[in-house]
């Protein structure tokens, strides 16, 4: 049901544009209460509201705003939601939606084709990236669509009611905070931004309106404060990972018996992404060489592959006749069980990917990165001592070569590291920050959303 809100008297078109050059809005703070003395959207048969549902308890409703640009957005935004389900059981209704694909035209439904084509053509994703990174730039290219597309969106974030906005997505907070704003619906909507990207982000993360700017690491908190943010509204709680992650049962013996591995060979986990993208045949075939020792005629370790939605790849490497224990998967939903069971790990550097091999404690070997959002990635994983970089497939199959024979000691320091760095408990920290949100909003935030047009001037 989409929900019709009061007109403004300014046309949307003259007060995008009237407010880029100026300030995107200020936060304001919040009266302590507790969850409880909420409105429920309840109506008689005859349209009117039962004011004694003012009060009454109800379900908050959370909109998570993601786009598929990329796999670590909505992993992200699936994390948060199973966080809420686990912590809060049916105190929460959870809805992650891709608004622009689902309720706007060009450019915005198509970010997830356009995405994919320029990462493979990786000059033109780098031109993108830089290109809009100055303010005045992706501010009145935002304003433009704004303008164009206010209405669509509106209808697509009041379909869902939401008492709580959560972004995982760059492009997505601009446009949503500015609807809200139009409509007078910023004190009754928590809208909060969890940043996906590592270390290195776009500037269009940070908007000075949002309640809450979730950051992964100290180096962009640094950055959200640049770029206009107080240090009340920033949290550095880590990257939101799957609660499977920070919640494994399972032994690394247990794990290789459930997944059928050889119980005692050191184990190498290679990925592709999502897409299986990035030198893995290479690498896979001078892994298969560099770990069977030719003096003693036996395999020294085991290669597991992940292979992503990339079929023709994982049919070539299936059918190769290796010297050593290989195991080819495609897309795998249970990748806490696969990184696990190995001891290291060799992949781009995706930022959950990093932070999943954190939690495992898994030494990585990063092997390429997209210009822009993932080039802070590589410092992060080597100046940390959790990891090391190289593009060469030979260099790689060297290095877990002496990982896994003579420089062991090497391995178990870097293992140590990674788990320093890890931040498992980040996906509940950050849903139990929002929780507090929620609970300290006042009355106002509680009036159901047929009543919001005729309250705008009082919110």
């Amino acid at each position: 049901m989409v929900i019709s809100v009061a007109t403004p008297r300014k046309s949307i078109t003259e007060k995008v544009f009237q407010r880029v050059g100026g300030s995107y809005g200020s936060n304001s703070g919040h009266t302590q209460r507790r969850c409880s003395n909420e409105c429920d959207d309840d109506y008689d048969e005859d349209g009117t509201m039962e004011l004694a549902q003012i009060g009454a308890e109800r379900t908050k409703n959370v909109l998570i705003l993601m786009s598929d640009t990329g796999g670590g957005h909505r992993a992200s935004a699936e994390a948060i939601r199973n966080a809420f389900q686990i912590e809060f059981g049916d105190e929460y209704r959870i809805f992650v939606k891709d608004v622009w694909k689902e309720y706007t035209g060009w450019p915005l439904n198509d970010l997830e084709r356009s995405y994919k084509f320029m990462v493979k053509h990786v000059q033109l994703w780098k031109v993108a990236f830089h290109s809009t990174y100055p303010r005045w730039i992706h501010s009145f290219y935002l304003a433009a669509i704004a303008a164009y597309y206010a209405k669509e969106v509106e209808a697509g974030l009041m379909e869902y009611k939401p008492d709580i906005i959560i972004s995982v997505h760059p492009l997505m907070q601009h446009i949503p905070l500015w609807v809200l704003k139009w409509q007078g619906l910023q004190k009754k909507v928590i809208f909060v931004t969890v940043i996906t990207d590592l270390n290195s982000c776009h500037p269009t993360w940070f908007h000075p309106g949002v309640n809450r700017c979730y950051c992964p690491s100290q180096e962009v908190a640094k950055r959200a404060l640049l770029d206009g943010l107080e240090e009340s509204q920033i949290r550095v709680f880590g990257l939101p990972i799957r609660p499977s992650f920070a919640r494994a049962v399972l032994s690394k013996d247990q794990l290789r018996e459930e997944l059928e591995m050889d119980p005692d060979l050191p184990a190498v986990l290679l990925m592709g992404g999502g897409e299986g993208m990035g030198p893995v045949k290479k690498t896979a075939l001078a892994l298969g060489e560099s770990l069977f020792d030719k003096e003693l005629g036996k395999p020294i370790g085991q290669l597991i592959i992940v292979c992503g939605r990339n079929k023709a790849l994982a049919s070539t490497l299936a059918t190769e006749q290796w010297k050593i224990p290989v195991k080819v998967r495609g897309f795998e939903t249970q990748m806490e069980k696969w990184m696990g069971a190995c001891d290291c790990i060799i992949t781009k550097a995706g930022p959950g990917t990093i932070a999943e091999a954190l939690i495992r404690g898994l030494p990585i070997i990063l092997n390429d990165y997209i210009p822009g959002q993932e080039k802070g990635n590589v410092p992060y994983v080597v100046d940390n001592g959790a990891g090391v970089f190289t593009r060469s497939p030979k260099e790689t199959a060297r290095i877990v070569t002496e990982w896994f024979s003579t420089n062991r000691d090497e391995l178990k320091i870097m293992s140590e590291n990674a788990l320093k760095l890890a931040q498992p408990e980040a996906v509940f920290n950050i849903v139990k920050d929002i929780h507090e949100l929620a609970c300290q909003r006042g009355p106002l935030a509680n009036i159901p959303y047929m009543l919001t047009s005729s309250f705008t001037t009082l919110i």
